[in-house]
């Protein structure tokens, strides 16, 4: 087999998952939409995901709550289907079959979001499980169970059956087509491998699973934040995993992001990711009322015209985020109804310096920070080395980049590019940077061949 096709994710995947713009009321037509509109207009960039995020199974969900204990579609055992109010093309057993098929005809992959574990519904009906002759309620451990959704409870891995439960769904899954699973309510394991139903154990269940699916599937643990020191086990058992709870566009999340990057810097690697989660971005909570924020047109289409918000984040900040997320190597799933993009929106997606940064980049680090002016650094194979400068304090700040730092000789000067502005400069050992607050700049330094071997 050739290195391209031993992973599933060489590269962190990029994508688009409704969540932040639909929570768990998202439709095919959604959907869909969003997968045109990236196909035309970010598929040449490296964007390939589009990811249908939680509650796809139940019928009449419509915003970003959750419904306690509501009837949700599933199968004869116990493997929970699209709801068909929202997923039409889902009837007579389909599945996410046909969307999936209309996705891969756009040149993209499709991805869905399911919960850790059996449907109490299933538990409570006591339906089989395909390929053993237990049941739903055999394998369920009913004090295993999420905090803030109710649709399950955690499978027991003591339990005959539960290895086949598992199997089960992403066997269904493969045959739908789905290429990316992203696994909601397991990322914190805090009750250590030894407990059934939860943490380690599904993970290891889940890992199996993939490997006997038939079919190349991503596998995205959330929410975090993940703790360090499982690294070796989420190494070994995952293809991203959050640093973090849910993200959302407010600063004193993005500037805890800093210390979480700092935390997991140097542990990402191919097929393995540590991951930031969403870019926040766009036209965001279009399932929600109108914010009341008036300084964006929210959307052409009379249906969304008087939904959700624009990003809180400044322009500045966006930069910020997408800077962080690149030269760290986060996975990048956009947050926005992308049919809303804006200019400024499409230009953060398409800035194609900084994502061969996320591409290529590699040995990123904090390399300094100091009265919240933060410097990091990665560096390519063709010797090309990126430095970011942020300021993320409340103030005017400057900070000099120092080529020892860099491993550069301190003797020379080299080209560089301004990932943002465009502009060109000639860069000298200790460049004094000067920055206004919360904003950032990002050199591409040609540094030659010399450095690319170090």
């Amino acid at each position: 087999m050739s290195e391209e096709k031993s992973y599933v994710a060489k590269r962190p995947p990029m994508g688009w998952n409704s969540w932040d713009c639909y929570g768990a009321a998202v439709t095919e037509d959604i959907l869909l939409g969003n997968a045109r509109y990236m196909a035309e207009n970010l598929k040449e960039f490296g964007w390939e995901y589009i990811i249908c995020d939680i509650q796809w199974y139940e019928p009449g969900a419509d915003s970003h709550a959750y419904h306690k204990f509501t009837d949700l579609e599933m199968d004869e055992y116990s493997r929970l289907m699209p709801a068909t109010d929202r997923f039409p093309s889902a009837r007579d057993g389909k599945g996410f079959g046909p969307i999936a098929e209309q996705i891969h005809d756009m040149g993209l992959k499709f991805g869905i979001h399911i919960m850790r574990g059996v449907p109490r519904q299933a538990v409570h009906r006591n339906t089989p499980i395909l390929g053993s002759k237990a049941t739903a309620r055999d394998i369920a451990h009913p004090a295993s169970i999420c905090m803030w959704n109710t649709d399950m409870y955690g499978v027991d891995a003591n339990c005959e059956g539960a290895q086949e439960y598992y199997n089960s769904i992403f066997k269904l899954y493969a045959e739908w087509g789905i290429d990316y699973v992203k696994v909601d309510d397991i990322a914190r394991i805090d009750c250590g491998p030894e407990a059934p139903g939860a943490g380690f154990s599904e993970i290891a269940m889940i890992k199996k699973a993939i490997a006997n699916c038939g079919r190349d599937i991503v596998l995205s643990l959330s929410p975090g934040p993940a703790r360090v020191e499982q690294k070796d086990f989420l190494l070994d058992n995952a293809n991203m995993w959050r640093m973090t709870d849910d993200f959302w566009d407010k600063w004193d999340l993005l500037y805890g992001m800093f210390e979480r990057c700092k935390a997991w810097e140097g542990i990402g690697c191919k097929d393995h990711w540590p991951d930031c989660d969403m870019l926040p971005i766009g036209h965001l909570c279009v399932c929600e009322d109108a914010s009341g924020d008036e300084t964006h047109k929210l959307s052409d289409d009379p249906a969304r015209a008087n939904k959700g918000h624009y990003t809180h984040f400044t322009e500045d900040e966006q930069k910020i985020l997408m800077t962080l997320w690149c030269i760290f190597r986060s996975p990048l799933m956009i947050g926005a109804e992308m049919r809303d993009n804006d200019e400024f929106t499409l230009s953060l997606l398409t800035n194609k310096k900084l994502l061969n940064m996320h591409k290529h980049g590699k040995k990123a680090r904090e390399i300094s920070r100091k009265d919240d002016m933060v410097i990091w650094k990665s560096q390519t194979k063709d010797g090309k080395l990126y430095v970011a400068v942020f300021n993320i304090g409340e103030k005017e700040n400057s900070a000099k980049i120092k080529f020892k730092d860099l491993g550069l000789d301190t003797k020379d000067e080299f080209p560089a590019i301004d990932v943002w502005e465009g502009s060109r400069y000639t860069i000298k050992d200790k460049k004094e940077v000067k920055l206004k607050p919360h904003s950032v700049v990002c050199f591409e330094i040609e540094a030659g061949e010399t450095f690319s071997k170090s």
